[in-house]
């Protein structure tokens, strides 16, 4: 037993060992921020290969009355306002349009997150308000990283990333009839 615990005094005294402890310690808890990081910047690169037409915005941050809100991606075109809120997520992802939460299951365990359709539909208010247009002047898409499993109920656009532009570009009809880069240089001023 005296063996034993001198050579774990050993090991946990060793500075290699306690570097490489250390990184395992911040690698575990900045995980999170790390995959989000990475979700954003592989969607900001997809979004980049949509054609000149579309005006791309990320990382837009809107106050209303009573609350800020954090927009993931803004499009701007004449086709609509595509205000896409991204989810790096994996595993399988279930839920309805309505439902207040819904559930990510990886393996046997399963977690339970806010419905972004209800997140995004406070972020379209705010525009809708900022830049003085309809509803329908506006699509909604929820993105999941391509290692997520959608199984969504619902009428709002819910897509996983490599068919993100797809969805942007299925839309044909002119929505919007005032200069984009109008419409553009509003959100940019009040972000």
């Amino acid at each position: 037993m005296e063996a034993l615990l001198s050579s774990l005094i050993k090991l946990l005294t060793n500075p290699k060992i306690i570097i490489l402890l250390i990184i395992a310690i911040v690698i575990e808890r900045l995980y999170p921020k790390i995959r989000g990081f990475f979700g954003e910047f592989w969607v900001k690169q997809e979004l980049k290969k949509l054609p000149e037409e579309y005006i791309v915005l990320n990382d837009i941050m809107i106050k209303s009355k009573n609350k800020t809100h954090q927009m993931d991606h803004i499009i701007i075109s004449r086709y609509g306002i595509f205000v896409i809120e991204m989810k790096n997520y994996y595993g399988l992802i279930k839920g309805t349009e309505f439902e207040e939460k819904w559930t990510q299951y990886l393996g046997k365990k399963k977690y339970k997150f806010l419905n972004p359709i209800r997140q995004n539909y406070g972020h379209i208010e705010t525009l809708k308000e900022l830049l003085n247009l309809k509803a329908n002047q506006f699509i909604s898409i929820i993105c999941f990283s391509n290692q997520a499993k959608i199984d969504i109920k619902s009428n709002t656009i819910v897509t996983q990333l490599d068919y993100l532009n797809n969805e942007i570009l299925k839309f044909k009809e002119l929505l919007v009839d005032k200069n984009i880069k109008d419409l553009s240089n509003i959100i940019i001023s009040n972000n």
